[in-house]
C-alpha cells in the first residue's frame, strides 16, 4: 500500500513503513529521476515524507553539471550527517555516477551511492542496510553505479507527482561531448527507448487523468529508434482519425526518427498538449520546425541552446556549429513558426573567452531576441576536456559578463511580453 506521509501525520506507529525524505537538485530529468525512485519504493513497501527529521533516509539526487549545485549538495550532506539520530544518507544521480566510491570519503555520511542507470535496485539496497541495522550490524557501504541501460522497469511505476502533467523520458544520456560538459560522462552514451513503451508510458498517465506531457532527453532531437533486426517490427496503434500527419502507416517499421515520433505523440487519442526538451542545433531543421507548426496538440516551444555567439568558442566548445548556421536555425523558426516561443543557454566565461568573443554572445543574444534564457559562468566540471584548459577569466570578469547579457535579456523578454 502507497504511504506518503504528510506534515503532522503521526509517527508513533512502530509498523509504519521506512520513511524516505527525496531532496532533488537540477534539471527536469533529475525531477523524473525523483519521481521513478519514489513510485520504486512505494511499491516496495517503503513511506515517503515531505518532513527531513521523519525520515529513516534521505536521499539526495543530485546534479553534477554546475559547481554550485554540487557546493549545495556536499553542504546538505554535512548537515543531515549531524542529525541525531542519523538516517541513512544516500548520493543518487549524476554526482554519485562522477565520484563514486571517492564520495565515500569525501563526505564520511554517505552511506549509498547509486549512479543514473542504477536506481532501480535503490530499493532493495536500502532493504539490505536496514536489515544489518535491525541486526545490530554496522552499515556496510553500497555502492552501486557504472550501468550501461537502465532497466525499462524504472518507468512502469504509476505514481506521478502533479496531477496534471508528467515528464516522460525518450532517450537517456548524449555522445555529443561537448568540452565544457559531464552530462557524457554520468549519464553515459546516448540511449532511446523504444517507441512502444513510450507510447504505453503516457497512455497509462492519460487513464490517470493527466493529458498535458513533456518528452525529456538530454538531446531529445537526436531520438532515433532502431529496430534489433530489420525483421523487427515497432508495433505503434495506428492513429484514430485522418490527419495531415496520418498519412504513413505506423503499425510496422524497423526505425523511428524524432519528427516520426513527435507525429506518434500528437496521435495517442486523449493527449490534450505535448512539448519536448532539450534540442541541440546540431539535429535541429526547418523539417522539425514545420512538424512543430503542423502537429496541433504540441506546444510551439523550442528551447535550442546556443552556448557562444563566437565561432571560436563554439570550437573549443566542441558544440558542432557556427553562429552562422544558429542564427538560420533561429530565423527558419521564427519565420515557419512566427509566435513560437523561443529560449537559450549561454555560457560566459569559458577558457580563453576574450571580450571581443564575449562581444559576439551579445550580439547573437540582441539578433535573435529570445523570449527567455539561462545565462551561466562556467565552471570547470571534474573529467570534462574543458577541465584541462586554464580557467583565465578572473570571477569577476565572469560576474560582469554575466549581469551585462542578464540586462539585456530581461529587456528583450520586457519588450516580447508587452506585445503578447
Amino acid at each position: 500500500m502507497q504511504h506518503i506521509e504528510k506534515p503532522g501525520d503521526s509517527n508513533k506507529n512502530t509498523d509504519r513503513p521506512r520513511s524516505v525524505y527525496i531532496a532533488t537538485y537540477g534539471c527536469q530529468m533529475n525531477l523524473r529521476d525523483s519521481e521513478v525512485i519514489t513510485g520504486l519504493l512505494l511499491e516496495q513497501g517503503f513511506g515517503i515524507t515531505e518532513e527531513e527529521k521523519r525520515a529513516d533516509t534521505v536521499l539526495l539526487v543530485a546534479c553534477s553539471v554546475r559547481q554550485h549545485a554540487e557546493d549545495k549538495v556536499w553542504s546538505e550532506i554535512g548537515r543531515f550527517s549531524k542529525m541525531v539520530p542519523k538516517p541513512v544518507i544516500g548520493l543518487i544521480g549524476c554526482m554519485a555516477e562522477n565520484y563514486k566510491d571517492s564520495a565515500f570519503k569525501r563526505m564520511p555520511g554517505i552511506d549509498l551511492v547509486v549512479g543514473t542507470n542504477n536506481i532501480g535496485e535503490i530499493p532493495q539496497l536500502l532493504k539490505d542496510i536496514f536489515d544489518t541495522r535491525r541486526k545490530a550490524q554496522d552499515i556496510k557501504r553500497k555502492l552501486s553505479v557504472g550501468k550501461a541501460n537502465r532497466d525499462e522497469f524504472v518507468y512502469q511505476p504509476e505514481f506521478r507527482q502533479e496531477e496534471n502533467h508528467s515528464f516522460v523520458v525518450i532517450s537517456e544520456g548524449c555522445d555529443n561531448f561537448c568540452s565544457y560538459c559531464i552530462v557524457p560522462y554520468v549519464r553515459l552514451r546516448l540511449r532511446h527507448r523504444n517507441p512502444e513503451n513510450i507510447q504505453k508510458e503516457i497512455e497509462s498517465c492519460i487513464k490517470k487523468g493527466i493529458k498535458s506531457i513533456t518528452l525529456l532527453g538530454q538531446n531529445v532531437n537526436a531520438y532515433q529508434f532502431k529496430a534489433v533486426s530489420q525483421d523487427q517490427e515497432i508495433r505503434i496503434s495506428p492513429p484514430p482519425l485522418p490527419s495531415p500527419h496520418r498519412g504513413r502507416e505506423y503499425r510496422s517499421r524497423s526505425i523511428v526518427n524524432f519528427i516520426q515520433l513527435l507525429e506518434l505523440v500528437n496521435n495517442i487519442d486523449g493527449l490534450r498538449e505535448f512539448s519536448f526538451v532539450t534540442s541541440h542545433p546540431k539535429d535541429a531543421s526547418p523539417g522539425l520546425f514545420q512538424a512543430m507548426a503542423d502537429l496541433e496538440k504540441l506546444k510551439k516551444y523550442l528551447h535550442l541552446p546556443f552556448q557562444s555567439g563566437s565561432n571560436r568558442i563554439l570550437e573549443l566548445m566542441h558544440r558542432g556549429y557556427s553562429s552562422k548556421h544558429y542564427l538560420e536555425l533561429a530565423k527558419q523558426y521564427r519565420k515557419i513558426i512566427p509566435e513560437g516561443v523561443l529560449s537559450t543557454d549561454v555560457i560566459v566565461g569559458f577558457p580563453g573567452e576574450t571580450e571581443e568573443d564575449f562581444l559576439e554572445t551579445k550580439k547573437l543574444l540582441e539578433a535573435v531576441r529570445f523570449n527567455h534564457a539561462y545565462i551561466f559562468k562556467y565552471s570547470p566540471r571534474l573529467n570534462t576536456k574543458a577541465e584541462k584548459l586554464k580557467d583565465d577569466v578572473p570571477k569577476d570578469e565572469k560576474e560582469r559578463r554575466h549581469k551585462i547579457l542578464l540586462d539585456s535579456q530581461r529587456q528583450i523578454s520586457r519588450e516580447l511580453k508587452s506585445k503578447t
